[in-house]
């Protein structure tokens, strides 16, 4: 339903795309992952006709949204910012929006009560937006995007700064619209929503998706049997001598610079690994020991971008 290939941007020294192929299926569910910088947002503008590419191509049902509005109508966003009017009530936004999407106005207005009802809104459509919880906005931000019925929908972090309860409403929404067969792809940085909901995961580096598939098969070609992944937390801010010696075993920095992730090949295998890096000068103030996972296959193919 969403096809891209060999897509390449460029930002003269700055990162872009550079050829990246990617497949979305009616009723699929694809997680698009990767560090900041990676061209997730640049791929995102490509998909929905709005970056100028130099070379490539991308359809959507078969059809380029920079050139064909049937395309662009075909296809729904839900940008990480939330793109509402906050002044007017939640049933004129989606009403102006389904219009704007490409719904006549006695279609919008007949689609806006049943959008409430799915959003689980249906008493607030008289309320003004700027009224809304975030939660509750993330949601109708959802609904303006899928009035028009769109066969393939793009979201960009579409669960930012909501709690919990509200990002597993949005979840279920979600997987009501795979159900329906609606073609997603989601950007997130959110590895257990990933985990949770995708289909497929493809994690993109440096303007290329490096690895994708289902979850389970990524962590299984990726770590062996019996393996276990190390979350270490550091005492102290390593120097170069005690980051060199976890890089040497294989462990990766994440954001925060005293935490690094790792895998060993079994449990037994744990307690030696602390002693080695512990006599190389790492003061380990905290270990977590779990079956690798999606974050494991994300920090070996992503995490040198992380690294000191």
């Amino acid at each position: 339903m969403l096809a891209a290939h060999q897509l390449r941007r460029s930002y003269g020294a700055g990162r872009g795309l550079a050829g990246v192929d990617l497949t979305v299926a009616a009723g699929e569910i694809y997680g698009l992952l990767g560090p900041n910088g990676a061209g997730k947002t640049s791929l995102v503008r490509a998909l929905t006709g709005r970056l100028r590419l130099d070379g490539g191509t991308v359809a959507v049902a078969g059809r380029d949204p920079r050139a064909d509005p049937a395309a662009r109508r075909a296809l729904g966003l839900v940008p990480q910012e939330i793109a509402l009017y906050q002044d007017l009530t939640v049933a004129e936004n989606l009403g102006l929006l389904g219009e704007l999407a490409g719904l006549s106005r006695a279609a919008a207005a007949a689609a806006v009560p049943p959008a409430l009802a799915w959003i689980d809104l249906a008493d607030r459509g008289d309320s003004r937006v700027a009224t809304l919880s975030g939660g509750q906005k993330r949601r109708v931000n959802l609904a303006a995007a899928t009035l028009h019925q769109p066969a393939v929908l793009i979201l960009d972090e579409p669960t930012v700064g909501v709690d919990l309860p509200a990002r597993d409403r949005i979840h279920g929404l979600l997987r009501d619209l795979r159900a329906r067969g609606t073609a997603i792809l989601l950007a997130t940085h959110d590895l257990d929503q990933a985990a949770l909901l995708c289909d497929r995961v493809g994690v993109m580096v440096d303007g290329r998706i490096r690895v994708e598939g289902p979850v389970t098969e990524l962590i299984g070609r990726w770590f062996p049997a019996g393996a276990r992944e190390v979350a270490l937390s550091l005492g102290a801010d390593p120097g170069e001598p005690a980051r060199a010696a976890l890089r040497d075993r294989g462990f990766v920095a994440g954001a925060d610079p005293l935490a690094w992730t790792g895998v060993v090949d079994s449990v037994g295998r744990v307690a030696e690994c602390l002693e080695a890096l512990e006599a190389r000068g790492v003061v380990v103030r905290d270990t977590r020991i779990r079956e690798p996972g999606l974050s494991g296959v994300f920090l070996k193919v992503a995490g040198r971008e992380f690294e000191a």
